[in-house]
């Protein structure tokens, strides 16, 4: 961190201890969300990052009048260590199996009687639970009644305002009030009068309908009530247009104010019964219910459903699968010419030149997430974003990583690829070509239907762990249909949870991204989007097996092709050969002839 953001953060965390003790609290929490949950946030509510000037997408700081800390994980301990020096604030490394280390670290510094306190409106209802039962024992009085950054953010950005659009009917094949009732079914299960729904790409699904309020994902801010007959969605005025207003009314959905979530839920029958999923609300939003309403704790039905693709969603997942790619060969083409004329090329260069190609295509909306273009060192940043500021020339020899992704309105893609500068080392190419082997090994998996996503995490790390390689981060995250490029409920991981909704089941789009990473040096990670689809039938019950989406060749320049055996051969032969077949119609120049160099056919002899 430069010396002025130092400064600007110190300032900043001096005005909030002064808050603090104009509130008589003793301690404050402050996590990386907003209302809804949310992975990627809208700048109202991107506090941490404005206090503490660390800009990863996860993390939590915790403030007392001595002692600041902010907990990530390992995807962030470089880079929260580099923009927190000098800041007051210490990098505090979260490892797997201690989520509730900064309660802990809370519990060892506060007294009884001493407060903690938090926005409730923005702390998730499990957090909000883990208070009362670390600090609430303790003694600790619990205070989530106010923001203190609304005191000290003075040119805080106010909510988003842009306007909300329909999903068009051509890429559905299933009506929101079709949706809806998927879900009173399953709240009929649970003898349930209402239902809450505040993520918001549930809300987007289940509406058919698409926004632009947070960056990368085109979701709208928003909640929604579900009752038996009729549905309530809370957005801003003016957000949506007076037809649209009409259409959701047609369909049984009344418009609501944003504003007016909290007293709509506190006016709630209080002898009727609502189904909540405590991991998809925040406390605030809890504690707006009647204390006397019977409250059922359940999965989020439309959570599972969104995530289980239809044939008709997959068949327009794959025109995007092959926009993306033809996007990325023309780019890998101007990349390859630019380097073997000596131009002068950064990662900026690379983020502005893929989000060029891309935009080419008339479906395509935005990216999926921020560009990593990472050389070298920087490649050892599983989340490392270039900016003007500090960003490096792709020169000399090495490795060049770049994860991206684009979001189609007929799909949402997500990919990472390596790419040699110059000369590349041995270990260079046995990192890569290990990280390849758990790539194939899990493209190559077949599973009994049902199995929990986490278990099959061992396959990709597996010839990594032969040699003494692991990565910190999951092996795989679920992907939207033009939604978040991270859903649920699936999650290949050791670390997820094993639940009957995170199982496996066909239509699922997963990512499959094993890594390695050496700080300082270099980092290697190959990613492609997957889809689960029923294999051939079997004695012992129904299997699935990946279908691989993404289209782009692997540049077998980065590996040490004698260490891979002759299945991992044939496994890539005949994956460049889909890959050449169906992005060649797309293609013409220079960037046809880059992907028939890239997609020519491998042998060991």
């Amino acid at each position: 961190m430069t010396s002025a953001s130092a400064d600007t953060a110190r300032q900043r965390l001096s005005d909030l201890r002064e808050a603090m003790r104009r509130h008589a609290i003793d301690a404050w929490w402050l996590p990386s969300s907003d209302p809804h949950n949310s992975e990627y946030l809208p700048e109202h509510w991107a506090g941490r990052e404005w206090l503490s000037g660390f800009d990863g997408s996860v993390g939590t700081l915790v403030v007392t009048q001595d002692e600041a800390g902010l907990w990530v994980d390992s995807r962030y301990f470089v880079q929260a260590e580099a923009q927190l020096a000098g800041t007051g604030i210490s990098m505090m490394k979260l490892t797997q199996g201690q989520a509730s280390a900064p309660m802990q670290w809370l519990a060892e510094r506060l007294e009884a009687g001493d407060t903690l306190g938090y926005d409730a409106q923005v702390v998730s209802l499990a957090h909000g639970r883990q208070f009362e039962d670390i600090l609430g024992e303790r003694g600790v009085v619990l205070r989530g009644d106010s923001d203190l950054l609304d005191e000290i953010w003075r040119d805080r950005p106010s909510l988003p305002s842009g306007a909300i659009e329909p999903h068009a009917g051509r890429y559905l094949d299933e009506t929101r009030r079709q949706r809806l009732d998927r879900v009173r079914t399953a709240m009929a299960e649970h003898h349930a009068d209402w239902h809450l729904v505040s993520t918001l790409d549930d809300i987007a699904w289940l509406t058919t309908l698409r926004g632009a309020d947070v960056g990368f994902n085109p979701v709208f801010l928003s909640h929604l009530l579900i009752g038996r007959a009729t549905a309530t969605l809370f957005v801003a005025p003016g957000k949506l247009a007076p037809e649209l207003v009409d259409a959701l009314k047609a369909d049984g959905v009344e418009v609501a104010d944003y504003a007016d979530w909290a007293a709509r839920l506190s006016a709630l029958p209080r002898d009727e019964r609502v189904l909540i999923d405590p991991a998809r609300l925040t406390l605030g939003t809890r504690q707006a219910l009647p204390d006397e309403m019977t409250v059922v704790e359940a999965f989020q039905p439309s959570t599972l459903a969104k995530g289980i693709k239809t044939a008709h969603e997959l068949g327009f997942v794959r025109q995007a699968m092959e926009a993306d790619g033809a996007a990325l060969c023309r780019f890998f083409a101007w990349l390859e010419a630019a380097f073997a004329a000596g131009e002068r090329v950064t990662e900026l260069d690379v983020e502005a030149r893929l989000y060029e190609e891309r935009a080419k295509d008339e479906d395509f909306v935005c990216e999926s997430f921020n560009t990593i273009a990472a050389f070298n060192a920087n490649g050892a940043l599983p989340h490392y974003r270039a900016t003007q500021e500090a960003h490096s020339v792709i020169e000399g020899d090495g490795l060049l990583l770049i994860d991206s992704g684009g979001q189609y309105r007929g799909g949402t893609t997500d990919i990472t690829r390596m790419v040699p500068v110059g000369t590349v080392s041995e270990a260079q190419r046995e990192d890569c070509t290990l990280v390849l082997k758990g790539m194939i090994a899990l493209s190559r998996a077949r599973f009994p239907e049902g199995i929990a996503a986490s278990r099959l995490d061992a396959l990709a790390r597996a010839p990594l762990w032969a040699t003494g390689r692991d990565y910190g981060h999951g092996t795989g995250h679920g992907v939207g249909y033009f939604l978040n490029v991270h859903e649920g409920p699936q999650v290949i991981s050791s670390g997820a949870s094993v639940a009957e909704h995170t199982a496996m089941r066909e239509g699922m789009i997963t990512s499959n991204e094993p890594g390695v990473y050496r700080p300082g040096q270099w980092g290697v990670r190959i990613e492609n989007l997957v889809a689960n689809r029923a294999a051939a039938p079997s004695d012992f019950g129904d299997f699935l097996e990946f279908e691989t989406l993404t289209l782009c060749p692997i540049d077998t320049r980065c590996l040490n092709l004698f260490t891979l055996d002759q299945a991992e051969i044939d496994w890539l032969n005949a994956y460049h050969d889909e890959v050449r077949r169906r992005l060649a119609p797309r293609l013409d120049g220079q960037a046809l002839a880059w992907l028939e160099a890239r997609t020519e056919p491998l042998t060991l002899a």
